[in-house]
């Protein structure tokens, strides 16, 4: 018999806890292959069309400020307005996908996302504009940490930071192709075409739906044993077929298989059952099954069990790293188009391609961490990535502050730094976190994302708005140095290890 509420109480059954932990030893003897690469790019389209929703704004501001004659403090509200529906999307996102599941979130947000494009393009005002805005806000803002919940719990251990962060290029790539084609379209078409070709990626959803299976840790963790097991089990059998090859024994699994309801000891030495067959499961071993069902049941579940125990100083130090790298991201990003043509005078288009050349660069930055955050640490790679940022961005306040050319040049260098550090927390958080609060987890993660999204074009609105613009960037310095040393000092390594162990 399963249950939809299985953290009702304060533990949960030891059968639970053990297929819990099954799952994730079955996980662990996956190779990576096509079948992870297929799941991984259609979530990750998804996620590369929310990355363009949500810089798309940006790049409109120029033409909705002519054409509405937005004043600066109305253009900060258009530009804000959109990130307060993200902060409250991303916290009621984690608890749902912690509710009804990981793939229904995802494609639910995708679909809301893409008929809210279609209505921005009837507006005539910045009324209707900023409450349709704000609406979308809450569909991007959910979308992006439920679909990093998700890709961490389908991956091994083993390089998984590799894995799940070429994942999370999607992302930077989505803000770089709507940068690009910004510069393009925008003067050619205007700003309602793009919101128009914006919604068309909505047919994702129908994908998700049909050819991405919900989370077996998530199926598990929630007491839906038979559903999990055949999930497990189909996934299994693809792997198989796509590599050739049967799987080897789960690392952690016993002599003989149990039956999920039943958490007695394991039978006598038996031949592993075929992963085709649902019934079947490779439960912890003697020595560890105790171990594992004894921490997973004291688990309560919810916003209570982040704030407290081991969790409490995790979701504060995540909190803090999402808060200062997109504060300075945003801070940044948002704001150039506005600030290479008001302050430096040059035309539409070169503003764009200036901020489009920071883009790229940042996707650059992004490319070097997938590459080398398994071995250099995910710890280490924040703390010297939000360093650096915060030492080009001092140096651009101080020094290079009054030409157009030098905004360029070191908004691109820290630009390198600070997405580097932005799509390592998409790897990290999720990591840090037990399935049963995984998704809720990382949500409060991108609640402190999109707060840091809101503050962040504020703050250099309000600061700019007195011409003080090498202020603006030691200001931006200032709070990736905050980042930089809360991930030096506080922040915990997670690489190699299982999800279950970081987090059981």
């Amino acid at each position: 018999m399963t249950t939809d509420t299985p953290h009702a109480t304060a533990g949960r059954p030891a059968a639970t806890a053990a297929l819990t932990a099954a799952i994730g030893a079955r996980f662990e003897r996956l190779p990576l292959c096509r079948w992870h690469v297929t799941v991984r790019l259609i979530i990750g389209a998804v996620t590369f069309f929310e990355a363009f929703d949500q810089l798309l704004i940006a790049y409109a501001l120029p033409e909705l400020r002519a054409e509405w004659q937005l004043t600066t403090g109305q253009t900060t509200s258009l530009i804000t307005v959109g990130s307060l529906g993200m902060l409250v999307g991303a916290l009621l996102s984690g608890r749902l996908a912690d509710r009804v599941g990981r793939v229904k979130v995802i494609a639910a947000c995708i679909a809301l996302s893409s008929v809210f494009n279609l209505l921005l393009t009837l507006c005539a005002s910045p009324g209707p504009f900023m409450a349709l805005r704000f609406v979308q806000g809450l569909a991007i803002g959910g979308e992006v940490p439920v679909a990093a919940t998700f890709i961490a719990e389908i991956t091994r251990a083993h390089r998984r930071g590799r894995f799940v962060l070429l994942y999370e290029l999607v992302f930077p790539a989505g803000l770089t192709a709507c940068a690009l084609l910004a510069w393009w379209l925008m003067p050619l078409l205007g700003w309602r075409w793009m919101f128009g070709l914006a919604a068309v990626p909505g047919v994702l959803c129908l994908l998700v739906a049909r050819y991405v299976p919900e989370s077996p840790r998530w199926l598990a963790d929630h007491g839906r044993h038979e559903a999990a097991l055949a999930t497990m089990a189909s996934i299994e059998a693809k792997v198989e077929k796509i590599t050739g090859e049967p799987l080897p024994r789960p690392a952690s699994a016993p002599s003989a298989p149990s039956v999920p309801s039943a958490p007695s000891a394991p039978s006598a030495p038996s031949a592993p059952s075929a992963p085709s067959a649902p019934s079947a499961l490779s439960v912890p071993s003697v020595a560890s099954a105790p171990r594992q069902t004894a921490r997973q049941s004291a688990g309560r579940g919810g916003l209570r069990e982040l704030l407290s125990g081991r969790y409490r100083r995790r979701t504060l130090v995540v909190s803090v790293l999402w808060f200062t790298g997109y504060f300075v991201n945003y801070g940044i990003s948002t704001w150039l188009p506005t600030i290479y043509g008001a302050r430096f005078h040059l035309g539409l288009s070169d503003a764009l391609l200036y901020s489009t050349v920071t883009s790229c660069a940042g996707f650059v930055g992004c490319l070097a961490v997938a590459l080398t955050v398994d071995r250099v640490g995910r710890r280490h790679t924040l703390a010297w990535s939000l360093g650096a940022a915060a030492l080009c961005l001092l140096l651009l306040g101080l020094f290079s502050g009054g030409s157009a050319g030098g905004v360029l040049i070191w908004t691109s260098l820290a630009a390198v730094f600070f997405f580097g550090a932005n799509i390592c927390l998409y790897l990290y958080t999720p990591e840090l976190f037990p399935t049963r609060v995984r998704a809720l987890g990382t949500s409060v993660g991108g609640a402190m994302n999109r707060l840091g999204v809101i503050l962040g074009p504020i703050v250099v609105g309000a600061v700019y708005a007195d011409g003080a613009l090498g202020t603006v960037f030691v200001t931006l310095a200032a709070v990736a140095l905050v980042g930089s040393l809360t991930a030096g000092v506080a922040a915990e390594e997670t690489s190699g290890r299982q999800l279950e162990d970081v987090a059981p």
